[in-house]
């Protein structure tokens, strides 16, 4: 966050800009940076190859390290984005969807998702991650197809 205010400063909605930056860049530690030592990243709607649950930044930071990290996809653009102000001032809520590329040029995919977001302080304290499972099975689908090794 080298340039940027200091998390403290974040208000939700800027947070959540910052956790689409850090989708866009593929970058683990920027995304980490964004939540509290105890923080808590669920995924109601469990898709294959993710777990149901992050407990703690540094498995935030170890998770999406590992999946990102051996994933081929490149995300492309976040579109589609509204975001929702609830009366709590520390929960935002932000639609989207996810429009990536496979490397060979071989596919484009989309995962529509929704993130219920809860900031304190400037940190995420605790994330509702709904993601289209069908559209990441899809996903799973176009990689074999064009002989990609499949993860997250």
């Amino acid at each position: 966050m080298s340039g940027l205010q200091k998390p403290s400063a974040c208000t939700p909605r800027e947070v959540l800009g910052r956790y689409h930056q850090a989708m866009l860049d593929k970058s683990a530690d920027d995304l980490a940076d964004l939540y509290a030592a105890d923080a808590v990243h669920e995924f109601p709607f469990s898709s294959p190859g993710f777990p149901s649950r992050y407990e703690g930044r540094e498995e935030v930071r170890a998770g999406y390290r590992a999946a990102w990290g051996a994933s081929p996809v490149r995300v492309e653009a976040i579109e589609d984005l509204e975001i929702h102000e609830t009366a709590d001032p520390e929960v935002i809520i932000g639609e989207h969807v996810v429009v990536g590329a496979l490397p060979t040029g071989s596919g484009t995919f989309t995962v529509p998702g929704v993130l219920i977001v809860r900031v304190h302080d400037g940190l995420i304290v605790r994330v509702r991650d709904y993601m289209d499972g069908l559209a990441v099975a899809g996903l799973g689908e176009l990689m074999a197809k064009a002989a990609v090794e499949p993860s997250v």
